[in-house]
This record gives C-alpha cells, sequence and structure tokens, in this order.
C-alpha cells in the first residue's frame, strides 16, 4: 500500500466511529444528487469511497430490487461504520481500491463519489479506472453535500487555483480520464458534477 493509501486510511479509520453524527443534516443532498443520475430501476451502480454508505439507501431507491448496488470503500473502519448503521442491506460492500475495483470492465450503468476526487492519490489514474468499469454512455457523479467555499471556510483555509473541483480544473481532467462534463454545480449547499462515459 502506498503512503498515500495509508494517509487517507489513517485520516477515514480516526474518523469512521462519529462520522455519521458528525454531519447528520446531508441525507436530503445524498438523495437528491442521486435523483440527479437519472438511475432505472434495474441498473448496475457503484458507490466509490462509500465511507459510513451514506448514499447506499438512496441508490437502492433508484435502482430498485432488481438493480446491483455496490460500494467500495478502502478503509476497514468505515465499512463496519456502515454496517452498524444497516446500510449493508441496500448494497454490497467490498473493501477495494478504487484504483483496482474487482468489477467487470463495462459492467456498471453509473458511479456515485460523495467527496471522492480529493482523496484520490492519482485523480487521472483513478478516473480512468472509474471509467474502465463503467459502460459508454454511464454516468458519474462527483458530490459533496456542501461547496467548495463552505468547505474551506469549514476547514478553516482558502481555496487555491490548483483545487481539483475547480470547473477549469476538472473538466480537462475528466475529459482526459474517459469522461466528458455533463454539468457542474458549485454552491454554497451542494458540489454536484455530472459526466458522461465516452464511448
Amino acid at each position: 500500500m502506498t503512503d498515500d493509501h495509508t494517509h487517507v486510511q489513517e485520516f477515514f479509520t480516526a474518523r469512521a466511529a462519529d462520522w455519521d453524527s458528525r454531519f447528520p443534516d446531508d441525507g436530503p443532498a445524498y438523495r437528491a444528487a442521486v435523483a440527479e443520475l437519472g438511475l432505472r430501476p434495474g441498473d448496475r451502480v457503484l458507490d466509490a469511497g462509500c465511507g459510513t454508505g451514506r448514499a447506499l439507501p438512496a441508490l437502492r431507491g433508484a435502482v430498485g430490487p432488481a438493480g446491483a448496488v455496490l460500494g467500495a470503500d478502502l478503509t476497514p473502519a468505515m465499512l463496519q461504520a456502515a454496517v452498524r448503521a444497516g446500510r449493508d442491506a441496500h448494497g454490497l460492500l467490498l473493501l477495494a481500491d478504487v484504483a483496482r475495483l474487482p468489477v467487470r470492465t463495462h459492467s456498471l450503468d453509473a458511479v456515485f463519489g460523495a467527496g471522492l476526487i480529493s482523496h484520490l492519490p492519482e485523480p487521472d489514474v483513478n478516473l480512468r479506472e472509474l471509467a474502465r468499469v463503467v459502460r459508454p454512455g454511464g454516468l458519474l457523479a462527483l458530490f459533496h453535500p456542501i461547496g467548495r467555499a463552505a468547505l474551506a471556510a469549514r476547514q478553516g483555509r482558502q481555496i487555491t487555483p490548483d483545487d481539483l473541483r475547480a470547473e477549469p480544473n476538472l473538466r480537462p481532467l475528466l475529459s482526459g480520464s474517459g469522461w466528458r462534463m455533463k454539468s457542474y454545480v458549485d454552491e454554497d449547499t451542494r458540489f454536484l458534477a455530472l459526466a458522461v462515459r465516452e464511448s
């Protein structure tokens, strides 16, 4: 495991037990972001970097009982918190790195990634791996329940020009990784970039 992966695991392991209680009001934002994916009954979707699985109930609701919901995370403690919260009832949880997903090529209809992009050690490589598992025309949602400015203020920092989530940075990153940006929203109450898997 690389130092970047170890750092991510340590960061989230230390926060897993109280993660949901720190952000108790995010549920509606997750449901709204999942709705914008336009999933249909029977679709197959991955929550990449699923953490405690907060998106899994909404994803299951969107794809229905005939669909498939996977939640992949690198941190065992986060997956254990998802199980304690009962969210494993909504999807199959995988201890997996988004850089090497145990998922067949072109087997998914969509990927949902909440707070994912800023924790990817090699964003271009990792986004290409997400593109590998999604069928051409499938969708990627990069989401955060608050926008970049609000998140920076919460963390006591300034937004810098090299922020990966800034549209001028994210659009070419996606396009070089097999995705075409479809829409981009960055406001205080949410961040949501939707991209389509190129053929």
